[in-house]
């Protein structure tokens, strides 16, 4: 009885992993729609890049300005002040 809950369990496993693929290969885009998305993609534009490297690297300033001082910048944050 042990050997056949053994080969039940395992071709109910096979036939779940099969069935989870068979969903996953229907429900993925197909080649032409994948290269239409990364057409959309916000990288693909080079203003919006240049815009978002600007921003990181304002943002990486301030970081770095913080990181530099000793003084608790959040104090002075938020409406108590």
């Amino acid at each position: 009885m042990s050997g056949m809950r053994t080969i039940l369990t395992s071709a109910a496993a096979i036939a779940f992993m099969g069935f989870g693929y068979g969903m996953w290969s229907v429900i993925s885009p197909g080649e032409q729609r994948r290269e239409e998305m990364l057409k959309n993609l916000p990288e693909s534009n080079p203003v919006r890049m240049e815009e978002t490297r600007q921003r990181n690297a304002m943002l990486m300033q301030v970081l770095r300005d913080a990181a530099e001082t000793s003084d608790n910048l959040a104090r002075g944050l938020g409406p108590g002040k």
